[in-house]
């Protein structure tokens, strides 16, 4: 048995504030397909679910051809919005995030991770734009995985590293990430500053409300088993 530690971050609405360009391509992909673009609650609410997930969530009543087209015009408006100003720019990391991935990062026992409803592609982007390439000793996307909140995301963390579940914590801004967490039989810290309301964090063990808290929530939720 391993003495390793995990701690899992989802990406946007936890690491990142990408919500401008969440929102701006997600209007873009609407009116591509000539439809009215739900509201901006409606969207930052399916932020973390996949895009083939979230997309029948946010227009049920969309053919499924529909769907798709949204998908894709989603990634590309997002693609290009980036682009346009560079990836710190169009999502820049929470104050507190460098300096706490930071102090993790030098710590013997303690693993990172991310789990996050992006693409490869954009994990890679958007590391690569903050130079966090080598942070990340497992990192899991949609592409491989079902959406949040299925569990896979975890497991496959956890695989990766060999740590035990209970030895790991999930840190997100959504019920999506909560849930997943609890599915993977692991702890779980919510963030007050992202897209969910912190009333619906209902699984969280802990809510935290800057970065800087967050080492002190780690200790105490590997402290609440001992």
């Amino acid at each position: 048995m391993t003495d390793l530690r995990l701690v899992v971050f989802d990406v946007d609405g936890t690491l990142v504030d990408s919500q401008g360009d969440i929102l701006a391509a997600m209007t873009q992909a609407f009116h591509g397909i000539g439809e009215t673009a739900p509201s901006r609650e409606d969207i930052l609410g399916i932020v973390g679910l996949s895009l083939d997930v979230a997309m029948p969530r946010l227009a049920p009543d969309l053919a499924r051809e529909q769907h798709f087209a949204l998908v894709d015009g989603y990634k590309q408006a997002y693609f290009e919005l980036r682009e346009a100003v560079g990836t710190s720019n169009s999502s820049p990391l929470y104050p507190g995030a460098r300096d706490v991935l930071d102090t993790l990062a030098v710590q013997d026992d303690v693993l990172l991770g991310v789990a996050t409803g992006k693409s490869r592609r954009g994990l890679d982007k958007l590391l690569e734009g903050h130079g966090l390439q080598k942070t990340f000793v497992t990192e899991q996307v949609a592409d491989f995985h079902p959406s949040k909140p299925h569990p896979s995301m975890l497991q496959a963390s956890l695989a990766d590293t060999g740590v035990e579940a209970s030895q790991a914590v999930m840190v997100g801004d959504t019920s999506f990430d909560m849930e997943m967490a609890r599915a993977a039989g692991m702890k779980a810290i919510g963030v007050s500053w992202g897209y969910h309301p912190v009333d619906a964090l209902h699984f969280a063990d802990v809510v935290i409300d800057s970065f800087h808290q967050l080492p002190s929530a780690i200790e105490r939720i590997w402290g609440m088993d001992t």
